[in-house]
């Protein structure tokens, strides 16, 4: 099935028809060439007795019927050539005809096979609900469909359950941590707490509050990934990164980081507004937390007919490509003296990908030759305040 698409297989059937009727051409012509082959044969004339003389008139009319046998045998010998010649001739147009022919049906065998094909490679996470769902006999390509089918109806079913799953353990942890919290709270707030106490309760609501953004990432990566995008809505890049560059403000001037502030107001893209958002955040909080000291960040946004871009790039120490390109992998960081890089859960880049990959876009990771990431995220344009674009 791999090479169905280039016509090796429908080559291969266009062979065998045409070699099978070949064959059966020859065996034909040879059978009509030994059946159409008669010898004429004559019984020779009576001689006269040695002491009868032979009449002249009989001796003409002998000479006469040799001569016609002789005529007839030529003729025999002419419509046998000419009919072997025209035999030929006619097997080898026969050839041509029955390699078109087969190709044809060829074409005409395997086209539920391409249209499987087509169909199944239209089929993804996001369209998991989607069926061939072929009519006809009950044939070996209704049982291919059918099967196909039933594979694609147990993948629904584990992608359901384990969103299912990762959206009910999400939520039921969230009670625990509010319980954590709470009894936190009133410890610290009885009168003259001990300093351990607070010193404790600190530590605690810290680690709560990264044990809560990692629940929120999970939620985030298990809609992103499995589910559908309901809300879908033209979404300005542009303002969105000017929204995250002003909620992180404090962030990036305890760095003192630099700012190239590049976006356009035509930057758009039909998708959902929460996880465009998210993205965006994300991967501004990418370039905040894993840059360094008096570093920089360069964002822009670019749009023309066939996508909408945004481009995050920020300085830093040179990386390796091949580590990058891990990035959008859950739980995957770069070297362990990489800037920040205990401060992340490990999903952000992973949620960047995932809602990238949701709203039929693509994210690229570029280690910069002087040190410092390239994060572009491509996606499909939409009108600036417009329909979105189909």
């Amino acid at each position: 099935m791999g090479k169905l698409r280039g016509g090796t297989v429908r080559r291969r059937f266009t062979m065998l028809y045409a070699a099978g009727f070949l064959g059966s051409g020859i065996v034909l012509l040879a059978l009509t060439y030994l059946m159409s082959g008669s010898q004429v044969t004559s019984a020779a004339p009576e001689q006269p007795p040695a002491d009868r003389p032979a009449r002249p008139g009989l001796a003409a009319a002998e000479q006469r019927i040799r001569d016609l046998e002789g005529q007839l045998s030529d003729a025999h010998g002419q419509q046998d050539h000419q009919l072997v010649v025209g035999s030929l001739i006619a097997l080898v147009v026969m050839v041509g005809l029955s390699l078109l022919l087969g190709r044809v049906l060829a074409g005409r065998v395997l086209r539920p096979l391409r249209l499987i094909t087509a169909a199944t490679r239209r089929i993804s996470a996001q369209n998991l609900h989607q069926r061939l769902a072929v009519t006809g006999p009950v044939d070996e390509v209704k049982e291919l469909a059918d099967t196909v089918d039933g594979l694609l109806e147990r993948l629904e079913a584990s992608f359901v359950a384990q969103r299912r799953f990762v959206g009910n353990a999400s939520h039921e942890l969230r009670t625990p941590l509010a319980t954590m919290r709470a009894s936190l709270d009133v410890a610290v707030a009885k009168p003259h707490p001990a300093a351990g106490t607070v010193a404790l309760a600190g530590r605690l609501r810290t680690e709560l509050d990264r044990v809560d953004h990692l629940l929120d990432g999970f939620l985030v990566l298990a809609r992103a990934q499995h589910g559908t995008l309901t809300d879908r809505t033209p979404v300005p890049l542009g303002e969105l990164a000017r929204e995250a560059l002003t909620a992180r403000a404090a962030d990036i001037a305890a760095k003192t980081l630099t700012v190239d502030d590049a976006v356009r107001a035509d930057a758009w893209t039909p998708g959902s507004p929460a996880l465009l958002s998210r993205m965006v955040e994300n991967v501004v909080d990418n370039a905040i937390v894993h840059n360094q000291q008096r570093g920089w960040i360069r964002i822009s946004t670019e749009h023309d007919e066939t996508e909408a871009r945004l481009v995050v790039e920020s300085g830093g120490s040179v990386l390796d490509q091949s580590q990058v390109d891990r990035l959008t992998q859950p739980f995957e960081r770069l070297a362990a003296d990489r800037t920040g890089s205990e401060a992340g859960s490990g999903l952000g880049l992973s949620i960047v990908a995932a809602i990238v990959a949701a709203h039929g876009g693509r994210l690229a990771l570029l280690a910069r030759p002087e040190g410092g990431l390239r994060v572009t995220a491509v996606l499909p344009p939409a009108a600036g305040g417009g329909g979105v674009t189909p």
